[in-house]
Parts: C-alpha cells; structure tokens; sequence
C-alpha cells in the first residue's frame, strides 16, 4: 500500500463574492480509509465534495487527487475518482446493465468482463437485466455505486449516499463500502447526516463547522470525551444508600438513579475511592462502567447542538 495519500486538500477555500464558504482546509485521506465528512447544514461540506470533482470553482488552495493536482491537471487527477453527488442519475427505461454499457462506452479500457465484476460486486446479478424504473432505492443506489466504480478509480466520493434507504439497505450500503476497501483498496470519502451510521461506517471522520475544519480523528478518539471527568454508571445496593453517600463525596458530579444504577460523572483516578466508602458503609456493589459517548454526542458538543445535514 503506498504512502501518498489519495486525497489532499491544502489551504482550500472557496469565497462567493465577500462570503467565504471554505475556509482554509487542510487534511489528508490514504488509501483503503472509509472517511466521514461531518457538519451541521450549511458547513460546507457539499462544496467541498464539488470541488474536489471540479464542479465549482476553487478560490484558493489545493486539491490533490493521487498526487495530480485536480485545478491545473484536471484529466490525470480526476480519471482516479468515482462520484456520486446527490443522487445516481440513469436511464430508467434501460436495464440496469444497459445503463453500465452507456456508461462503459464513455470510459476506455472498460471490458464486459468489468461490467459483470462490478455487478457482482454490489450484488445486483439477479436483477441486472430488469428495467431501473423497476429498482427499489437501494437497488439505485447500489447500481450508481457500480457505475461510479467501473474505471477501477482510487477515489470513491459518496455525498449523502443513504438518502432515502431503509435500514437494511442502509447496512448493505455499509457492507458494501466495507468491502471495497479490502478487496480493491479504495479510498472513501462519504458524507451523511445519519451520525449513527457514520460511527459504524467510518474510520476517520472530519467535522466542519462554518466552513472551517473543526477537527480531524479516528472515529474511537472522536467518541471520547476530551473531559477528565467522565460519565460512569455503578450497579450497588441498597440504592438509596449509595445515592445519599455519593451525593456527599467529592468531585462526584451530577449523581442520578437510572435504571441500570446510579449515574455519575467523576476523574477516572476517583473510581477506586468511591468503591472503598461506599463498601465501609456497607453498600453492595456489583459493578461499575464507565459509558462511552456516541459519535452524535460528541458532534453536538463540539458544535454546540448545530443541526447535521
């Protein structure tokens, strides 16, 4: 696998007359990540899509798509990206076979022996001869993913590839990215509002907010919480007991009775403490956990509740 990222982004920014949309990203994405593009609506993060597959105009900075830059070497770069921006487009009334023959026809160097690959790859043998106007969305969203991935690029771009799917689809969908990063070494770049499903999808994810890059980490870092005090959650009886003894102890924070426990936050260094007066005082206790944040959680925390879209 080779060291040079897939995808570069340097200083890029994008300005609509005195309004700047993008200001000053800066990441890289290597090869066989699936990364997450987060923000709440009017980020920037569709914008950001659209210039990286040179469909607007960038005011400043630099993208660069295996090592080719995508404003001065627009051929070399972009032959190494598949897209989907929005929704697949396709002809309905052809077969979803005929709709990748349209395309391959396009595209030089695409065999027959690709075409059914592909189609085998996302699982749509069984129906790859019927007419689209007959496909389920999923089934259109995975044919745009065979369409989008028939070149052999390095570089898929999905934005907001979930639209519309149920949750079985939605998993398929996931299954699906999962696999291509094994099997073919794809880099994917997807952006979507479903903060849940981008926490089993993504192995890094970027938050922007106000067209400005927020931060940059794993998804495990992200659900972290960056406090010293954590949440935790002690099973102990008698309840009540426990309750009124933690409530007098220091740094214990916001004691609660929920239904697995007691709910607390506190230092981690604390814990062994906690554990020894409430044993002197003759509570049981049964166990203790601490309660790891959702990716959602820290997105609203650090965005300070702003709506994803």
């Amino acid at each position: 696998m080779s060291n040079e990222p897939v995808l570069s982004l340097r200083q890029l920014t994008k300005r609509i007359g005195r309004t700047t949309i993008i200001d000053n990203l800066t990441f890289d994405v290597p090869q066989g990540e699936i990364f997450g593009f987060l923000g709440p609506n009017g980020a920037g993060k569709t914008t950001t899509i659209r210039m990286m597959v040179g469909l607007m105009s960038i005011t400043e900075g630099e993208i660069f798509i295996k090592g080719k830059n995508i404003k001065s070497e627009f051929e070399q770069a972009i032959r190494h990206v598949g897209a989907i921006v929005e929704n697949p487009e396709m002809y309905k009334y052809l077969s979803g076979y005929h709709n990748l023959v349209h395309y391959a026809r396009m595209v030089p160097g695409v065999t027959k022996e690709r075409i059914d690959e592909v189609v085998s790859l996302v699982k749509l043998d069984n129906r790859i001869r019927d007419k689209v106007k007959k496909y389920s969305l999923g089934m259109r969203q995975r044919l745009g993913v065979a369409q989008a991935l028939l070149h052999r690029p390095s570089l898929l771009i999905l934005d907001e590839p979930t639209n519309g799917l149920d949750p079985a689809g939605i998993r398929e969908l996931r299954d699906y990215l999962r696999l291509l990063t094994r099997t073919e070494g794809i880099t994917v770049i997807v952006s979507s509002h479903l903060l849940s499903e981008m926490e089993l999808m993504c192995d890094r994810v970027a938050i922007l907010q106000q067209g400005k890059l927020v931060d940059v980490k794993p998804i495990q870092e992200f659900v972290q919480s960056a406090d010293l005090a954590q949440t935790y959650v002690i099973e102990a009886k008698p309840v009540e007991r426990a309750l009124d003894a933690m409530k007098e102890m220091e740094d214990v924070m916001e004691v609660k009775a929920v239904p697995e426990g007691l709910e607390f936050m506190t230092e981690k260094e604390r814990i062994p403490d906690i554990l020894s007066e409430l044993m002197r005082l003759d509570v049981r206790v049964y166990g203790v956990q601490a309660q790891r944040q959702s990716l959602e959680d820290r997105f609203l925390e650090i965005t300070g509740g702003g709506r994803i879209g």
